[in-house]
């Protein structure tokens, strides 16, 4: 996967999430998403925050590798 699918800027992510990396950080820390599928993670933040699939993927595959 290219990392340009995952390095995105804060204002990028604001704009179409309405908040920025770390609170999705710890967001997804509170989930426990590191253990979890990640097709689970995409569909919680879509089911439970409304972020388009695309941002969900994006967020999903941001955290799962910086969390390497």
């Amino acid at each position: 996967m290219k990392k340009e699918y995952w390095d995105v800027e804060d204002a990028q992510v604001i704009e179409k999430t309405g908040k920025p990396i770390a609170d999705w950080i710890k967001i997804l820390d509170a989930y426990e998403a590191a253990g979890k599928k990640t097709n689970d993670v995409v569909a919680h933040l879509q089911s439970q925050y409304n972020v388009p699939r695309y941002w969900a993927r994006t967020l999903t595959t941001l955290y799962l590798k910086n969390d390497k």
